[in-house]
């Protein structure tokens, strides 16, 4: 599925009388709510859609991706339509698959993880509020992950591109579970190598020392398909930076998003 418009803010991948699509960038938020006023994903389609609006439409955003996580946006335009996407979610209808970029080369192909989650700070001290970590009395979670393409940089650090289905919904699920398998997500400040990225990135904003510990100006997790059983499905190309990354260069001129390849023993 290619891009079928595109918007200053976000590329519209499909569009019905229903329902929109959208390949949301990091890092635009999905919904208001900072006091700084930046613009959000649902700010823009107000605009967008402000006809069917008019008419007794509405706008309720159906996956919500976190501020830095990129991809498939699903948005419903009416309540008939938001309702039955509801009903569809609840009855695990749908099926997502997530695309990461991680450190190292996993020892696996493909891994099938059930490890539950639970905030933090419920078991142990833990400087951020909303951190998650995996648990024996946690809520049960379920991701399968596999292992799309092992690549390294000229300074011969491995990296992974690793396909990520989630089964469960939980929380940060894919990136705690990363963690967790000892792959974390490539510029995760909270659950990347090092929890103090979060905290000084709260204080200062982004600095050429978070650069170097990073790697990336956000995680590297991207929303690549969204699929709803039975009816249709939608594809959101690996956008610019991770496919940078994963070509080997954080800098330069734009390359195309690379072909999914066997893994490389």
């Amino acid at each position: 599925m290619g891009v079928i418009a595109n918007n200053p803010r976000f590329s519209i991948l499909a569009e019905t009388d229903d329902y929109i699509v959208v390949h949301k960038p990091a890092p635009l938020k999905v919904h208001p709510g900072s006091p700084d006023g930046a613009p959000t994903l649902y700010d823009e389609l107000r605009g967008l859609l402000a006809y069917e609006l008019m008419f007794g439409g509405q706008i309720s955003i159906i996956n919500r991706l976190d501020r830095e996580t990129s991809g498939v946006t699903l948005v419903a335009k009416n309540h008939e339509t938001a309702r039955r996407f509801g009903m569809a979610m609840m009855a695990h209808k749908f099926h997502k698959t997530y695309h990461a970029i991680v450190h190292g080369w996993p020892d696996w192909e493909a891994q099938d993880l059930s490890a539950p989650i639970l905030r933090k700070g419920e078991v142990t001290e833990s400087p951020i509020y909303v951190k998650q970590m995996v648990h024996d009395t946690g809520t049960p979670c379920r991701t399968v992950f596999q292992v799309l393409r092992r690549f390294e940089h000229a300074d011969d650090r491995p990296f992974a591109l690793v396909a990520c289905q989630p089964v469960t919904g939980r929380m940060h699920q894919i990136r705690v579970h990363l963690s967790h398998l000892g792959h974390p997500v490539v510029g995760d400040k909270m659950y990347g190598v090092d929890e103090t990225c979060y905290l000084n990135f709260i204080v200062t904003g982004w600095t050429d020392d978070l650069q170097c510990r990073l790697l990336l100006k956000r995680h590297a997790l991207h929303s690549a398909r969204l699929e709803l059983e039975g009816e249709d499905a939608w594809e959101a190309p690996l956008p610019d930076d991770m496919a940078k990354f994963v070509e080997g260069s954080l800098e330069g001129d734009g390359l195309e998003p690379p072909e999914a390849k066997s893994p490389t023993p």
